[in-house]
Protein backbone atom coordinates (compact mmCIF):
# COMPACT_ATOMS: atom_id res chain seq x y z
CA UNK A 1 0.00 0.00 0.00
CA UNK A 2 1.63 3.56 -0.78
CA UNK A 3 2.33 5.43 2.38
CA UNK A 4 0.02 8.77 2.30
CA UNK A 5 2.01 11.92 1.32
CA UNK A 6 1.20 14.78 4.26
CA UNK A 7 1.98 18.55 3.75
CA UNK A 8 4.40 17.72 7.00
CA UNK A 9 6.49 15.19 4.37
CA UNK A 10 6.57 18.11 1.75
CA UNK A 11 8.00 20.66 3.78
CA UNK A 12 10.44 18.54 5.30
CA UNK A 13 11.33 17.51 1.79
CA UNK A 14 11.57 21.13 0.29
CA UNK A 15 13.17 22.86 3.57
CA UNK A 16 9.75 25.23 3.94
CA UNK A 17 7.79 25.93 6.35
CA UNK A 18 4.21 23.64 6.25
CA UNK A 19 1.95 26.92 5.45
CA UNK A 20 4.15 27.76 2.50
CA UNK A 21 3.70 24.39 1.18
CA UNK A 22 -0.27 24.55 2.13
CA UNK A 23 0.11 28.30 -0.02
CA UNK A 24 1.34 26.28 -2.99
CA UNK A 25 -0.91 23.53 -3.20
CA UNK A 26 -3.73 26.10 -3.12
CA UNK A 27 -2.48 28.77 -5.40
CA UNK A 28 -2.34 31.42 -2.78
CA UNK A 29 0.57 33.92 -3.61
CA UNK A 30 3.07 35.66 -1.22
CA UNK A 31 5.66 32.50 -2.11
CA UNK A 32 8.98 33.38 -2.86
CA UNK A 33 9.98 31.79 -6.18
CA UNK A 34 12.90 29.74 -4.76
CA UNK A 35 10.23 28.14 -2.42
CA UNK A 36 8.00 27.42 -5.21
CA UNK A 37 10.59 25.43 -7.51
CA UNK A 38 11.71 23.40 -3.99
CA UNK A 39 8.11 22.36 -3.23
CA UNK A 40 7.53 21.94 -6.86
CA UNK A 41 10.52 19.57 -7.20
CA UNK A 42 9.52 18.25 -3.79
CA UNK A 43 5.86 17.17 -4.79
CA UNK A 44 7.39 15.33 -8.23
CA UNK A 45 9.82 13.16 -6.50
CA UNK A 46 7.09 11.83 -4.00
CA UNK A 47 4.20 11.53 -6.39
CA UNK A 48 2.43 13.85 -4.44
CA UNK A 49 -1.69 13.42 -5.60
CA UNK A 50 -4.10 15.70 -4.11
CA UNK A 51 -7.30 14.57 -2.48
CA UNK A 52 -9.82 16.86 -4.53
CA UNK A 53 -12.82 15.47 -2.98
CA UNK A 54 -11.79 16.39 0.33
CA UNK A 55 -10.50 20.14 -0.86
CA UNK A 56 -13.56 20.52 -2.61
CA UNK A 57 -15.52 19.30 0.92
CA UNK A 58 -13.45 21.69 2.78
CA UNK A 59 -14.53 24.75 0.60
CA UNK A 60 -17.70 24.89 1.18
CA UNK A 61 -18.47 26.40 -2.11
CA UNK A 62 -22.02 26.18 -3.25
CA UNK A 63 -22.06 25.84 -7.23
CA UNK A 64 -24.80 26.52 -9.76
CA UNK A 65 -25.72 24.68 -12.83
CA UNK A 66 -28.00 25.30 -15.02
CA UNK A 67 -29.80 22.67 -18.16
CA UNK A 68 -31.22 24.49 -20.90
CA UNK A 69 -33.97 22.14 -22.52
CA UNK A 70 -36.31 22.15 -25.14
CA UNK A 71 -40.08 22.38 -23.69
CA UNK A 72 -41.47 19.19 -23.64
CA UNK A 73 -44.06 16.80 -22.29
CA UNK A 74 -43.75 14.15 -19.53
CA UNK A 75 -42.90 11.35 -21.26
CA UNK A 76 -40.68 12.85 -23.87
CA UNK A 77 -36.90 12.01 -24.51
CA UNK A 78 -36.29 15.05 -22.63
CA UNK A 79 -38.28 13.79 -19.31
CA UNK A 80 -35.23 11.07 -19.21
CA UNK A 81 -32.51 13.96 -19.45
CA UNK A 82 -33.48 15.88 -16.50
CA UNK A 83 -34.24 12.78 -14.57
CA UNK A 84 -30.59 12.09 -14.81
CA UNK A 85 -29.19 15.21 -14.33
CA UNK A 86 -31.22 15.42 -11.08
CA UNK A 87 -29.29 12.44 -9.97
CA UNK A 88 -26.44 13.44 -10.61
CA UNK A 89 -26.69 16.09 -8.50
CA UNK A 90 -28.27 13.98 -6.08
CA UNK A 91 -25.24 11.63 -5.75
CA UNK A 92 -23.03 15.12 -5.63
CA UNK A 93 -25.49 16.79 -2.76
CA UNK A 94 -22.34 17.06 -0.09
CA UNK A 95 -20.86 19.19 -2.97
CA UNK A 96 -23.49 21.92 -2.49
CA UNK A 97 -24.44 21.68 -5.94
CA UNK A 98 -27.90 23.28 -7.59
CA UNK A 99 -29.22 22.12 -11.00
CA UNK A 100 -31.83 24.76 -12.50
CA UNK A 101 -33.55 24.18 -15.90
CA UNK A 102 -34.98 26.16 -18.59
CA UNK A 103 -36.81 25.42 -21.07
CA UNK A 104 -37.48 27.42 -24.82
CA UNK A 105 -39.43 26.69 -27.57
CA UNK A 106 -37.24 24.90 -29.85
CA UNK A 107 -38.40 26.67 -33.20
CA UNK A 108 -38.25 30.00 -32.05
CA UNK A 109 -35.29 31.96 -31.76
CA UNK A 110 -36.88 34.65 -29.32
CA UNK A 111 -37.27 31.72 -26.94
CA UNK A 112 -34.17 30.36 -27.05
CA UNK A 113 -33.11 33.74 -26.79
CA UNK A 114 -34.54 34.61 -23.07
CA UNK A 115 -33.97 31.04 -22.10
CA UNK A 116 -30.14 31.57 -22.37
CA UNK A 117 -30.50 35.10 -20.51
CA UNK A 118 -32.59 33.79 -17.46
CA UNK A 119 -29.63 31.61 -17.25
CA UNK A 120 -27.64 34.07 -17.47
CA UNK A 121 -29.31 35.64 -14.61
CA UNK A 122 -28.34 33.10 -12.43
CA UNK A 123 -24.50 33.48 -12.33
CA UNK A 124 -23.94 29.98 -13.17
CA UNK A 125 -20.45 27.99 -12.65
CA UNK A 126 -21.75 25.51 -15.95
CA UNK A 127 -24.25 25.59 -18.63
CA UNK A 128 -25.89 22.08 -19.89
CA UNK A 129 -27.25 23.31 -23.64
CA UNK A 130 -29.28 21.54 -25.84
CA UNK A 131 -28.46 24.21 -28.81
CA UNK A 132 -30.87 26.52 -31.25
CA UNK A 133 -29.48 27.52 -34.79
CA UNK A 134 -25.97 28.00 -35.18
CA UNK A 135 -26.29 31.73 -34.85
CA UNK A 136 -28.08 31.80 -32.13
CA UNK A 137 -26.07 29.66 -30.10
CA UNK A 138 -22.71 30.82 -30.76
CA UNK A 139 -24.07 34.15 -30.21
CA UNK A 140 -24.61 32.98 -26.51
CA UNK A 141 -21.69 30.70 -26.33
CA UNK A 142 -19.42 33.44 -27.47
CA UNK A 143 -20.76 35.03 -24.28
CA UNK A 144 -20.25 31.80 -21.81
CA UNK A 145 -16.70 31.68 -23.55
CA UNK A 146 -16.14 35.53 -22.58
CA UNK A 147 -17.30 35.22 -19.02
CA UNK A 148 -15.29 31.96 -18.42
CA UNK A 149 -18.46 29.71 -17.98
CA UNK A 150 -18.16 26.24 -19.12
CA UNK A 151 -20.44 24.74 -20.94
CA UNK A 152 -21.44 21.13 -21.96
CA UNK A 153 -23.67 20.59 -25.58
CA UNK A 154 -26.39 17.80 -25.93
CA UNK A 155 -27.69 16.47 -28.83
CA UNK A 156 -26.27 18.25 -31.32
CA UNK A 157 -23.03 18.91 -31.84
CA UNK A 158 -21.41 22.26 -32.97
CA UNK A 159 -17.33 21.45 -31.99
CA UNK A 160 -16.65 25.08 -33.92
CA UNK A 161 -18.54 26.51 -30.65
CA UNK A 162 -15.84 24.76 -28.61
CA UNK A 163 -17.58 23.11 -25.70
CA UNK A 164 -15.71 21.58 -22.63
CA UNK A 165 -18.00 18.35 -23.73
CA UNK A 166 -20.56 16.64 -25.91
CA UNK A 167 -22.89 14.02 -25.18
CA UNK A 168 -25.11 12.28 -27.35
CA UNK A 169 -25.13 9.93 -30.25
CA UNK A 170 -23.05 10.21 -33.42
CA UNK A 171 -26.02 10.87 -36.03
CA UNK A 172 -25.04 10.43 -39.24
CA UNK A 173 -23.59 7.05 -38.48
CA UNK A 174 -26.76 6.77 -36.23
CA UNK A 175 -28.81 7.35 -39.47
CA UNK A 176 -26.70 4.65 -41.66
CA UNK A 177 -26.73 2.14 -39.08
CA UNK A 178 -30.34 2.26 -39.08
CA UNK A 179 -30.75 2.14 -42.66
CA UNK A 180 -28.69 -1.37 -42.30
CA UNK A 181 -30.79 -2.95 -40.17
CA UNK A 182 -33.99 -1.56 -41.82
CA UNK A 183 -32.99 -3.09 -44.63
CA UNK A 184 -31.91 -6.46 -42.81
CA UNK A 185 -35.91 -6.39 -41.40
CA UNK A 186 -37.07 -5.74 -44.72
CA UNK A 187 -35.71 -7.90 -46.96
CA UNK A 188 -34.09 -7.47 -50.56
CA UNK A 189 -37.76 -7.55 -52.46
CA UNK A 190 -38.65 -4.43 -50.28
CA UNK A 191 -39.33 -1.44 -53.24
CA UNK A 192 -40.63 1.41 -50.91
CA UNK A 193 -39.80 2.78 -47.89
CA UNK A 194 -41.93 5.36 -45.73
CA UNK A 195 -40.23 8.28 -44.11
CA UNK A 196 -42.25 9.66 -41.35
CA UNK A 197 -41.23 13.32 -40.74
CA UNK A 198 -42.02 15.86 -38.13
CA UNK A 199 -41.19 19.24 -39.32
CA UNK A 200 -42.05 22.50 -38.53
CA UNK A 201 -42.21 25.46 -41.13
CA UNK A 202 -40.81 22.94 -43.78
CA UNK A 203 -37.46 22.02 -41.49
CA UNK A 204 -36.47 19.35 -39.50
CA UNK A 205 -37.17 20.39 -35.79
CA UNK A 206 -33.42 19.28 -34.68
CA UNK A 207 -29.63 19.25 -36.67
CA UNK A 208 -29.61 15.71 -35.06
CA UNK A 209 -32.89 14.34 -37.14
CA UNK A 210 -31.56 15.97 -40.24
CA UNK A 211 -28.09 14.30 -39.90
CA UNK A 212 -29.91 10.84 -39.09
CA UNK A 213 -31.74 11.44 -41.93
CA UNK A 214 -28.77 12.58 -43.93
CA UNK A 215 -26.77 8.91 -42.65
CA UNK A 216 -29.98 6.78 -43.97
CA UNK A 217 -30.21 8.34 -47.16
CA UNK A 218 -26.39 7.64 -47.89
CA UNK A 219 -26.81 4.26 -46.73
CA UNK A 220 -29.79 3.56 -48.92
CA UNK A 221 -28.01 5.43 -52.02
CA UNK A 222 -24.89 3.16 -51.35
CA UNK A 223 -26.81 -0.30 -50.99
CA UNK A 224 -30.34 0.03 -51.91
CA UNK A 225 -30.38 3.25 -54.42
CA UNK A 226 -33.47 1.07 -56.29
CA UNK A 227 -35.29 1.42 -53.03
CA UNK A 228 -38.15 4.57 -53.41
CA UNK A 229 -37.71 6.37 -50.15
CA UNK A 230 -41.33 7.93 -49.71
CA UNK A 231 -41.82 11.10 -47.48
CA UNK A 232 -44.71 11.94 -45.48
CA UNK A 233 -44.63 15.12 -43.25
CA UNK A 234 -46.36 15.43 -40.08
CA UNK A 235 -47.14 19.21 -39.45
CA UNK A 236 -49.01 18.17 -36.18
CA UNK A 237 -48.82 16.01 -33.39
CA UNK A 238 -52.52 15.20 -32.66
CA UNK A 239 -53.21 11.42 -32.74
CA UNK A 240 -56.65 12.11 -35.03
CA UNK A 241 -54.65 14.43 -37.61
CA UNK A 242 -52.07 11.40 -37.47
CA UNK A 243 -55.17 8.37 -38.18
CA UNK A 244 -56.53 10.83 -40.59
CA UNK A 245 -53.29 11.35 -42.84
CA UNK A 246 -52.14 7.49 -42.11
CA UNK A 247 -55.32 6.35 -43.40
CA UNK A 248 -55.60 8.02 -46.76
CA UNK A 249 -51.82 7.91 -47.72
CA UNK A 250 -51.53 3.66 -46.55
CA UNK A 251 -54.65 3.65 -48.77
CA UNK A 252 -53.15 5.35 -51.99
CA UNK A 253 -50.00 3.24 -51.15
CA UNK A 254 -51.11 -0.54 -50.35
CA UNK A 255 -47.62 -1.41 -51.81
CA UNK A 256 -45.75 0.26 -48.31
CA UNK A 257 -44.86 -2.14 -45.81
CA UNK A 258 -41.51 -0.44 -44.25
CA UNK A 259 -41.81 2.85 -42.13
CA UNK A 260 -38.74 4.84 -40.23
CA UNK A 261 -38.67 7.89 -38.32
CA UNK A 262 -35.44 9.71 -36.92
CA UNK A 263 -37.55 11.28 -34.17
CA UNK A 264 -39.21 9.74 -30.92
CA UNK A 265 -42.47 9.72 -32.24
CA UNK A 266 -42.41 5.99 -33.65
CA UNK A 267 -45.36 5.22 -31.07
CA UNK A 268 -47.70 7.76 -33.89
CA UNK A 269 -47.65 5.24 -36.33
CA UNK A 270 -47.65 2.60 -33.66
CA UNK A 271 -50.82 3.32 -32.22
CA UNK A 272 -52.85 3.96 -35.11
CA UNK A 273 -51.34 0.40 -36.31
CA UNK A 274 -52.79 -0.77 -32.90
CA UNK A 275 -55.87 1.09 -33.51
CA UNK A 276 -56.91 -0.07 -36.44
CA UNK A 277 -55.50 -3.82 -35.99
CA UNK A 278 -53.07 -3.62 -39.22
CA UNK A 279 -49.94 -5.29 -38.36
CA UNK A 280 -48.49 -5.45 -41.80
CA UNK A 281 -46.26 -2.66 -41.65
CA UNK A 282 -42.65 -3.01 -39.55
CA UNK A 283 -41.45 0.56 -37.91
CA UNK A 284 -38.64 1.52 -37.02
CA UNK A 285 -37.73 4.49 -34.84
CA UNK A 286 -35.82 6.22 -32.12
CA UNK A 287 -35.96 6.59 -27.92
CA UNK A 288 -37.49 4.71 -25.53
CA UNK A 289 -39.80 6.38 -24.24
CA UNK A 290 -43.16 5.17 -22.87
CA UNK A 291 -45.05 5.58 -25.45
CA UNK A 292 -42.72 4.14 -27.77
CA UNK A 293 -41.97 1.26 -25.05
CA UNK A 294 -45.57 0.16 -25.07
CA UNK A 295 -45.84 -0.04 -29.17
CA UNK A 296 -42.92 -2.05 -28.76
CA UNK A 297 -43.99 -4.65 -26.58
CA UNK A 298 -47.68 -5.08 -27.94
CA UNK A 299 -46.00 -5.63 -31.33
CA UNK A 300 -46.88 -2.24 -33.71
CA UNK A 301 -42.98 -0.99 -33.28
CA UNK A 302 -40.80 -3.43 -34.55
CA UNK A 303 -36.99 -1.72 -33.36
CA UNK A 304 -36.00 1.28 -31.52
CA UNK A 305 -32.72 3.03 -31.72
CA UNK A 306 -31.70 4.15 -28.28
CA UNK A 307 -29.98 7.04 -27.13
CA UNK A 308 -29.88 6.80 -22.99
CA UNK A 309 -31.21 10.46 -22.58
CA UNK A 310 -31.12 9.27 -18.76
CA UNK A 311 -26.91 8.76 -18.99
CA UNK A 312 -26.63 11.85 -21.11
CA UNK A 313 -28.33 14.18 -18.53
CA UNK A 314 -26.41 11.93 -15.72
CA UNK A 315 -22.83 12.31 -17.26
CA UNK A 316 -23.31 16.04 -18.75
CA UNK A 317 -23.80 17.38 -14.84
CA UNK A 318 -21.50 14.81 -13.81
CA UNK A 319 -19.03 16.16 -16.32
CA UNK A 320 -19.36 19.80 -15.44
CA UNK A 321 -18.55 18.72 -11.17
CA UNK A 322 -15.46 17.00 -12.34
CA UNK A 323 -14.04 19.84 -14.43
CA UNK A 324 -15.67 22.99 -12.26
CA UNK A 325 -15.63 21.48 -8.46
CA UNK A 326 -12.76 19.18 -9.02
CA UNK A 327 -10.59 21.00 -11.37
CA UNK A 328 -10.10 18.11 -13.23
CA UNK A 329 -9.83 17.57 -17.50
CA UNK A 330 -12.87 16.03 -19.09
CA UNK A 331 -12.87 13.82 -22.27
CA UNK A 332 -14.40 16.09 -24.97
CA UNK A 333 -16.72 13.80 -27.44
CA UNK A 334 -18.56 11.51 -25.57
CA UNK A 335 -20.97 9.29 -27.94
CA UNK A 336 -23.55 7.70 -26.94
CA UNK A 337 -24.30 4.06 -28.08
CA UNK A 338 -26.12 2.95 -30.86
CA UNK A 339 -28.36 0.16 -29.17
CA UNK A 340 -31.05 -1.49 -31.08
CA UNK A 341 -33.71 -2.06 -28.69
CA UNK A 342 -36.59 -4.66 -30.14
CA UNK A 343 -39.81 -6.76 -27.91
CA UNK A 344 -37.37 -9.11 -26.71
CA UNK A 345 -34.53 -7.60 -25.43
CA UNK A 346 -36.55 -4.50 -23.82
CA UNK A 347 -36.75 -5.56 -20.74
CA UNK A 348 -32.50 -5.28 -20.50
CA UNK A 349 -32.41 -1.61 -21.38
CA UNK A 350 -30.70 -0.09 -18.45
CA UNK A 351 -32.42 3.10 -18.77
CA UNK A 352 -32.06 4.25 -15.28
CA UNK A 353 -29.13 2.39 -13.26
CA UNK A 354 -25.80 3.60 -13.26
Amino acid sequence: MTKKVRIKDIAERAGVSVGTVDRVLHKRPNVSPVARKKIEAALKEMNYQPNVYASALASNRSYKFVMILPKHVKTAYWEEIEEGGQKATSNHRDFNIELMIVYFNRFDSKSFTKAANEAMTQNPDGIILVPHDLTNTRRFTDKLHSENIPFVMLDSFMPDLKPLAFFGQDSFNSGFFAGKMLMMMAGQKTKKVLMMRPLVNGKAPSKQQANREEGFRHYMIDHFPDVEIINLDLKEDTQKYATETFSKFLNDNPDIKTCITFSSGAYVMGEYLSETNKRNIQVMGYDMTPRNEKCLKDGSIDFLIAQHGFRQGYYCVKVLFDAVVLQKSVKPINYMPIELICKENAEFYQRYEL
